[in-house]
This record gives C-alpha cells, structure tokens and sequence, in this order.
C-alpha cells in the first residue's frame, strides 16, 4: 500500500462500496498466503539485518543467522520476544528504544500503549507504517460493517496516545468514512447530543462504555437507545463484545448489530475483525502480520484449528520503525471456525483472556472474562456487572476467588442466598474452580468512562 503515499482517504475508496470485502487477500487461499509470507518474510529479515540492533543481538545470542529463516517453518527458529524485553529496549535507549529499525528522521507519529501492565510500550511510525495501520483497520471495520461515506461516533478514548484514538481516527477517514471525534473522554451527554444532531450510521468503542451509553439515553436525550438510527456497533479494547449475553444486550438496547474487534499497540490498531456471519474474528491481516499459535502446556506451536487454544504470536512484516518477531501478545484465544459463509479465509476465533489476567486457582486456570460470560447470562438476577477481588499476592491461590457481583435491580437482597448458591454452582460446573460469591446492590461499581474495564481488583472496594 505504500504506493498511495500519506493521504486521508484512500485514491480507490469509491470502489469498495458494493464489496464484498476490503481487499482480495481475505479471500486468498493458504497456499497463496503462504506464499506470500514468505516472500515478505525474507524481505523482513533481509531489513532487519540491515537495520535492527535489538534482532541482530537477538539472532546472535540464539546462534541462529538470518539467512537460516526462508520459511514459515523456519520461523519456529527464532526465540519469542517478550514485552519486557520491548520495555526494557525503550527504557535503555529512548525515545524508541534498541529495536527502533528506521531513521530518526523518518518516523512521523508515535503511539502508545494502555500501560495497564506497566510502563506504557512506545511505537513509532514511518509514512509507510502510518499507511499499513490504515491498510489494516479499514479491512477490520469493513468486515464488522462501516462502509464509505457513513458517519462514524468516535466512542474510544481519543486521549494518551492510545491507539484507539488518532488512528482510528484516521483509519476511518482513510477508507472513506466520517470520523466524529469526541471520543469517550468527551462525556457521555455530548456523545449522544451528537447522535441526535448528525444521525451517524455506526459507533465504534468499548463494550462497556456503549452499553453505559444505551442505558443513560432515555435519562440526558428522552429517548431510548433503539430510536436512535444507529445501525452498527463496533466494539473491542475489553472483554464484551464476544460475550453473547453482553452481545444480545448491546445489540437489543441499540437496535443495531454489534461486530468485536482485536488488535494491539505493538502491531496495530485493529487487524482481527467479525463478518456479519458474528461467528468469531477473522484474521484479516494475513500479508502485514504472520500469525502462529502457541500452546504454552506443550511448548509448542499448533495449527489454527477448530477447539485449538492458545496464545497468539505475532511477526510483523513490512514493518519499518518499531518491528517485531515472533512477538507473545498475550492473547489468549480460541479457534471457533476455519471457514465462513463470507467467504473469508482467515481462522476465526474468539478471545478468552489476556495470559496476564489469568489467575490459577487450586490448579485451574480461569479467566475473568469466562467469569463474566456466566454471570452475564444470569440476567435479570444479577445485571451482568462483576468483579474478581484477587485478595492475593501473585496470580495463583488455594483458597476460594472471591467474585463480586451486582444483583439485578428488581432482584430482592433476600434471595441472595440462593442467587449466591447458583452463581457459585454454576461457576464451579462451567469453570472447575470453586468461588466465593459476594453480592452487592446494582450500580454498586462506576459506569465506564474511557478507560477500560478492570475485571480484576487488587484492593477491597469502599462500599464493602
């Protein structure tokens, strides 16, 4: 893409309209993609030999040589990367750190991750970087549905850095759509003033924050959510969206279909995406990102197949200003499908956890966010809303997990023994762990604001 050269929208934008996807590599067969891969790869590598201090030490401390990766295979060669290593490179040679592949003079825009784990990670962009993130997002917003010419709600964060802000901002206005940027940051009452005055066709934020959204129309514009002409909701940055009890309540309160996203500050904005099929988010990204599967329990990396679990690895290719090999996102994931009525090749999964969230509790791994699926589909006794209270040091205990969770609004304090009873069985049978569920009135917690949902709480709320 980088022969388009900077621009807000992209020369053929028109020509997408009536697609049936954004670019014909989503329906490109493995075997090409394969292809294909490899052939960047051997570019990637040739680059980063050239001008990578961090993977050239790297290489030489795994006593491998570039010229040793020609394939896919190959890949398997290389050692992982770690985010500490990543913070650790920036830490040591700021502003961009050891692993900083291009020219001072050539990067033109930073971002910046959430921090939620620690230092935040700091990316820097060349022109054709800047383009690659465009390239990616639209194809991700494409398939969850905007199309050129619609108005988009700007409902992330547009502040910190984040990444959901400026180049979402930009990924919108590159595939031919309006971005309304008022962001999150801009208040809820704003946010919904301007769906009545501009009638945009999408929204676009996290999960927790639109359903906020939907639920205070009725109170600050005297109506309800589904009257207000939104047809599309595009969620991600938290646990939600690919939740179905959270899904259904998103979509029945807006009206509108709700498509999950997946991305991340090291590689990009956006590059997993739902199809209107809402089976799980395709790999769209397939000729900038090498995607591989890594099964922690055997050390070994697995095929994308449907059931298969594991942590998702990433290699950027065609990256120039802050590339990255064999890179550990964190992401725990599902395969749900290899296929889709969409047409679309690219596996599909869904994202069960982040492997920092996940807490192991007498030996069973759980994830929040399978904690919240639960309690979501036991509306309208509880209100969806949780929280796990790790009252522990570390990620690992052997006694019961402490689960807060709302009660829903009608639901009488008197029940709470039984309702306490059914979560903690339910957890147990779907889960294998044993919970010590603590209920507490509804609205209990703060509603969203731009800041992503915690599952987790270190420290005892105040109101218990």
């Amino acid at each position: 893409m980088a022969e388009f050269g900077m621009t807000y929208r992209r020369p053929d934008f028109k020509s997408k309209i009536g697609a049936s996807c954004w670019h014909d590599v989503e329906h490109s067969s493995h075997v090409d993609i394969s292809h294909l891969q490899e052939e960047k790869l051997r570019r990637q590598l040739k680059y980063l030999e050239e001008n990578s201090e961090f993977y050239r030490r790297k290489f030489t401390e795994a006593g491998i040589k570039f010229e040793d990766i020609q394939t896919l295979k190959d890949l398997q060669k290389v050692p992982f990367t770690y985010k500490t290593e990543i913070r650790d490179s920036l830490s040591e040679a700021p502003p961009f750190g050891h692993h900083r592949a291009a020219d001072m003079s050539d990067i033109i825009q930073m971002q910046a991750s959430s921090g939620t784990t620690g230092s935040p990670s700091y990316v820097a962009m060349t022109e054709n970087d800047v383009v690659m993130w465009n390239e990616m997002s639209a194809r991700c917003l494409f398939a969850g549905g905007i199309r050129p010419n619609d108005l988009v709600l700007h409902g992330f964060s547009l502040a910190k850095g984040f990444v959901g802000g400026v180049p979402l901002t930009q990924a919108v206005q590159y595939m031919g759509a309006v971005d309304v940027p008022i962001g999150a940051d801009g208040g809820v009452d704003r946010l919904l003033r301007a769906i009545v005055d501009l009638k945009p066709r999408a929204i676009i934020g996290a999960p927790n924050f639109i359903l906020h959204l939907a639920e205070k129309a009725p109170e600050l514009v005297g109506c309800k959510a589904s009257d207000l002409g939104i047809e599309r909701l595009i969620v991600g940055g938290e646990p939600g969206g690919g939740i179905p009890a959270f899904r259904r309540k998103l979509e029945e309160l807006w009206g509108a279909k709700c498509c999950e996203l997946l991305g991340g500050t090291d590689l990009g904005v956006t590059y997993w995406s739902e199809c209107d099929d809402q089976s799980g988010m395709h790999m769209l990204c397939p000729d900038y990102i090498i995607t591989e599967l890594y099964d922690e329990a055997s050390d070994s990396i697995i095929p994308f197949e449907k059931g298969a679990e594991g942590e998702l690895i990433y290699t950027a290719i065609g990256r120039e200003a802050s590339p990255l090999m064999r890179f550990r996102s964190g992401d725990h994931i599902e395969v749900l499908g290899t296929d889709c009525a969409c047409g679309r090749t690219g596996p599909k999964i869904r994202c069960t956890g982040r492997t920092d969230d996940m807490l192991i509790v007498r030996g069973a791994n759980v994830f929040p966010s399978a904690i919240q699926s639960i309690i979501g589909d036991m509306t309208p006794e509880t209100n969806g809303v949780m929280r796990v209270f790790a009252d522990f040091e570390g990620h690992t205990t052997q006694g019961n997990l402490k689960v807060i969770v709302e009660r829903g609004a009608d639901q009488p304090a008197e029940k709470d023994p039984i309702l306490k009873s059914e979560i903690e069985t339910r957890l147990r049978n779907a889960l294998v762990f044993r919970a010590e569920v603590i209920l507490v009135p509804a609205d209990s917690f703060d509603k969203p604001g731009a800041a992503k949902v915690a599952l987790t709480l270190r420290e005892k709320p105040e109101f218990l």
